[in-house]
């Protein structure tokens, strides 16, 4: 039984602002030293699935680089291992991926070459950690055509998700994306199992509706369930989609709790990663650290509390960073206070600025955001003695010369997000 995994890596992921200003979502950081395609590439070679393809097109260059020959992850093979998938303009039945659906249709060429059995599709931008053979398993001992990854979902979530109702032999009979009332509690995790000829046949009849939009949860699985066998695999371990600023932010404080559910420290499940060669951690003797995860070539010299630090971050002397994620490179100054933010890489807070400023938790109107977190996107001065407030998204590329005033409201944009 062979497997193909394709994957889905495309995405523009707005709705993590500035983070995905200069990169797609799946390129994201996480955790530290990882990258959020990390996870789910760990999982094909942790189940024995060497044979990937990865979908890209959204500002794919971060991600071409972190993935190159797939060698962190045992995929770069003489035979499969990884394939990069971008998109192309051709004479005939190629363009721009018009949807979940189209990007593996334009993709069969790729998928057919490859002689699998089956086709595991997946997405390159959540966070689990899960045995894809076991997935398999049970798509074959059920005889479906089409397997559907699914977990708990409560009511109050459901509209963020493709729900389904199921029998009492996992066949599912039923299927609504993102509903305001949910007949079931079963929601799609965006993973699924195909038989290749089954998924040749679909997405081939799909490309010809007119009017679809050639996306697996508005058109490929409604009309499968009607037509051919489908299944709702129920999965219970860590699972998130970290397509917002608060769900990236909250999958980061989940790992520090003293029992996280997603153990990282799993050695019998690593996830693999590309990472450069970083002196070790050098905490001086002013430090205090707590309930943090402090990664490779960072410099304490100040206080950080439940945060998340990469590698080559500086805290200096009198600076305090809690409830933060700091990425690869940025500096703190002497007296700064970073809280409940997200600094990108090669931030620098000037001395004495305060990020997360104050208890107003006004929302930011134009980009939605509302949990309290205040992001910074890449290569960005804050200027010295600075006041950003909650909520307040600051651009990429900005110096102190680009601010009017030195106290930022909460709920403020600075700078052109999403160029």
């Amino acid at each position: 039984m062979r497997t193909l995994a394709m994957v889905l890596a495309g995405g523009v992921g707005s709705r993590l602002s500035v983070l995905t200003q200069k990169r797609t979502k799946p390129a994201v950081p996480f955790a530290g030293k990882y990258r959020i395609i990390d996870f789910t590439l760990s999982n094909c070679s942790n189940s024995g699935i060497f044979d990937v393809g990865i979908c890209t097109q959204y500002r794919p260059r971060s991600l071409n680089d972190h993935i190159q020959s797939g060698w962190p992850w045992d995929l770069d093979r003489m035979s499969g291992g990884v394939t990069l998938l971008q998109p192309y303009l051709g004479r005939r039945e190629s363009d721009w991926y018009q949807g979940t659906a189209d990007a593996i249709y334009q993709n069969m060429d790729f998928a057919r070459h490859q002689r699998s059995d089956v086709v595991l599709i997946l997405g390159g931008d959540h966070i689990y950690k899960m045995d894809y053979d076991v997935l398999v398993s049970f798509h074959l001992e059920h005889g479906a055509d089409l397997t559907i990854a699914t977990v708990r979902v409560a009511p109050d979530e459901a509209s963020r998700f493709g729900m389904l109702e199921t029998d009492d032999e996992y066949r599912a009979i039923g299927f609504e994306e993102k509903p305001s009332r949910p007949q079931g509690t079963l929601g799609s995790m965006g993973i699924y199992v195909f038989n290749a000829g089954v998924l040749d046949k679909v997405l081939t009849a799909d490309h010809a509706r007119a009017g679809s939009r050639h996306d697996f949860g508005s058109d490929i699985i409604p009309q499968m369930i009607k037509t051919h066998q489908v299944c709702a695999f129920p999965y219970h371990g860590y699972w998130v989609d970290v397509g917002t600023i608060e769900a990236y932010w909250q999958a980061h404080m989940d790992l520090l709790v003293d029992d996280p559910r997603l153990n990282m420290l799993d050695r019998e499940w690593v996830i693999h990663t590309r990472s450069e060669e970083r002196p070790p951690v050098n905490i001086r003797s002013q430090a205090t650290i707590a309930h943090s995860l402090i990664t490779d070539g960072c410099v304490i010299e100040g206080d950080v509390e439940q945060s998340v630090l990469s590698p080559g971050v500086v805290v200096r002397p009198g600076a305090v960073v809690r409830h933060s994620i700091v990425m690869t490179d940025a500096v703190i100054e002497e007296n700064a206070i970073v809280d409940h933010a997200i600094l990108d890489k090669r931030v620098r807070v000037g001395a004495g600025a305060q990020v997360g400023w104050g208890d107003d938790q006004t929302p930011n109107s134009s980009t939605g955001l509302h949990g309290g977190i205040t992001v910074v996107g890449k290569n960005t001065t804050i200027p010295a003695r600075a006041r950003i407030g909650r909520n307040c998204v600051i651009a990429t590329d900005l110096d102190e010369d680009d601010y009017e005033t030195d106290c930022i409201p909460s709920g403020t944009t600075v700078g052109i997000v999403g160029r």
